[in-house]
């Protein structure tokens, strides 16, 4: 699956809200937290093997209408924190597609074996010297 070059700009809708948190006097005067919202369902862009695959891997943050929603509050001014969720976004969409590579079972080397029981002698006869001899 490849979603380089695929722009979702036109599908996001933003809320804005009044954040908590530092801000001094514009804190209960601007809305400054921003909601990001993508509508994965619907979406034009998307084909339906994208969509499942979004759909599966971020169960935990699209609601049951099937939008996806980013929250950003973090900075004082508004156009920051809707960066912030738009660079989010698309953080979160490109994990989705990455492909994790499959673990290959290996076996311990022979020197590693070796090593092992080794020390496992060592640490027996430790053991073995400090008991006194009765």
């Amino acid at each position: 699956m490849n979603i380089k070059g695929l722009v979702f700009d036109s599908e996001f809708t933003f809320k804005t809200s009044r954040s908590g948190g530092a801000g001094g006097q514009n804190v209960n005067k601007v809305s400054t937290k921003v909601e990001l919202d993508f509508d994965v369902v619907n979406s034009e862009i998307l084909s339906e093997a994208q969509k499942e695959i979004i759909l599966n891997k971020l169960t935990n943050k699209i609601s049951k209408e099937g939008i996806l929603q980013i929250i950003s509050q973090t900075e004082r001014n508004q156009l920051g924190n809707k960066e912030i969720a738009v660079k989010k976004f698309y953080e979160l969409i490109h994990k989705c597609f990455v492909v994790e590579k499959k673990r290959r079972a290996t076996k311990p080397s022979k020197g590693s074996k070796e090593r092992r029981l080794q020390t496992k002698k060592r640490d027996s006869e430790i053991k073995k010297s400090r008991k006194p001899d009765w």
